[in-house]
Formats: structure tokens, sequence, C-alpha cells
């Protein structure tokens, strides 16, 4: 055990992330957060050093903000190192699409029928500015390796899933993603704001959308946005490694699901 975690004063359990000046109550809780939020895209457990450096905060400050969130449950210490803690995973599905009876819980039957009838990968994801956030993902043993995971995030304009949404989203939506720049991820990604704009155009009268190796090299996808009431509320799709991609057999099984997600969702307020 490093001297600092030995020299820790001891901290009782109702402490809170404020300092003693009410001031700095804003500032800790930033700090706090930011913390949190290394743990992002890092490995599962990291150290009070990694966590500081990928947070840009003091050392010291690191220490004393995880021994708070640790007394919470919001951190887990292993050793020298810590990892999120079951609070945040019981937080996390109090959000409000992974409610009980929420759009993931809706979408689910749907989406194990879709898997059952193709063997693919599905993917369940909303859109949030700029990004694509994954609610659920269905695959097989076998089944081809995706970069995404439930909880991660892609560039909207990369993914099939992302486009068939900003089709459907309006032009603050995609005017968003226009202002932020398009990513390329491949060479394969629309990087050209021109060709983007093109490709919504089609997608909003075909009513699907395609992803040919511009998130991933020999990745293949096709979504379809759940629309409710007016609203494009979410979108699905099916991944698939590009030698085993056949559009013409998966489109009416990813729009049939789309479908039937659509008419069992509530509105767009209550799910």
């Amino acid at each position: 055990m490093t001297p600092e975690l030995d020299e820790a004063p001891p901290l009782h359990p109702s402490a809170d992330l404020h300092e003693p000046d009410e001031r700095q109550s804003s500032p800790s809780v930033s700090k706090a957060l930011q913390l949190l939020d290394s743990f992002r895209n890092g490995a599962p457990s990291q150290g009070v050093s990694e966590l500081a450096r990928r947070a840009a905060l003091p050392k010291s400050t690191a220490f004393r903000l995880l021994s708070h969130l640790e007394r919470g449950g919001y951190v887990e210490r292993t050793g020298t190192n810590y990892r999120l803690g079951w609070r945040l995973f019981e937080l996390g599905n109090r959000v409000q699409h992974c409610r009980p009876r929420g759009l993931r819980e809706l979408a689910l039957p749907h989406l194990s029928e879709l898997y059952a009838r193709t063997g693919h990968v599905v993917n369940l994801a909303v859109l949030e500015g700029t990004e694509v956030v994954y609610l659920d993902k269905i695959h097989g043993r076998h089944a081809v390796r995706t970069p995404t995971t439930v909880g991660s995030r892609m560039p909207a304009a990369c993914v099939g899933l992302g486009k068939a949404m900003l089709a459907f989203s309006g032009r603050p939506a995609v005017q968003r993603v226009l202002t932020a720049g398009l990513e390329r991820r491949t060479a394969y990604s629309i990087a050209e704001p021109g060709r983007l704009l093109q490709e919504l155009e089609r997608i909003r009268t075909s009513g699907t959308a395609f992803d040919h190796e511009e998130a991933a090299l020999g990745l293949a996808c096709v979504a379809a946005p759940i629309l409710v009431g007016g609203r494009c509320l979410a979108a699905i799709s099916i991944s698939s490694a590009t030698t085993r991609f056949n559009p013409a057999a998966i489109v009416p099984h990813v729009r049939r699901a789309a479908a039937g997600i659509s008419a069992d969702c509530p509105g767009p307020d209550r799910v």
C-alpha cells in the first residue's frame, strides 16, 4: 500500500463532496465528476495517479475526492486501484430509457426476434448531441466483433444508427453534427457535408440507413429509425461482416422490427 493511502485520515461515512467553504462546493463536485468521467475510455481499474492525470487534477485532490466517492459507493477500491461502484450501475438503470417499461425493455422482444431471424449482431441506440449512445446489444458466441458496447458512443455520421436518426431528427440536429465537424474513422467515412446531406435525403426517402465500413473496416450494417408521434426516438441496426452482408435480405427484417418497437412505445415523453 502506498504511503499516501497509509497517511490518509479516516473519513466519516456521511462526508459529502463539498469543501468546508460553501463557495468551493461546485468546483469540488465538478472535479469529482471529472474523475468519474475518467473511467469512460480508460481501463476498468485505475490507480490514483492515472485517474488524476486523465482528469487533469492534482494527485492529492484526486485521492481526497476518490475517498468520498468510495464512501458513497460510487467507486470501489481494489488494492491501490479504483473501479466504478455498484451505486452507478443502480443509477444508470434508472435513466429514462432504462427504467421498467422504458425504451430498452419495450424494444427487447423485437431485438431478440430480430437476432433469432438473422443471427447477426443487433443494436439499439439513441442520439445525444453529435453522438450515438448504445442502449442494448444482442449477439451470439461467434458473432462478428464490433467496436461498440452497451453504454459506448460513436460519431453519429459514421454509423448507420446515427444516420438513420439524423435523417428524421430535423435541421438543428444535423447542423450540430456539421458544425462539430465530420470525423473520418476509415477511408469510407463520409467527411464532406454535401455528401452527408445527400445521404440523409436518401435515407428519408427509403426509411433505411447503411454503413459500409464507415465506422470500422470489414463491418457493415443496416439501420432503421424508431418513429413515435412523428418524432425520431431511437434507431436499431444489424451489424455483420461485409463478406456476409446481404442488404436486400436484411432490410425487411430491420424495418419490421423498428415498426414493431414504434407501435409498442406509448410516446416520446413516457419511454
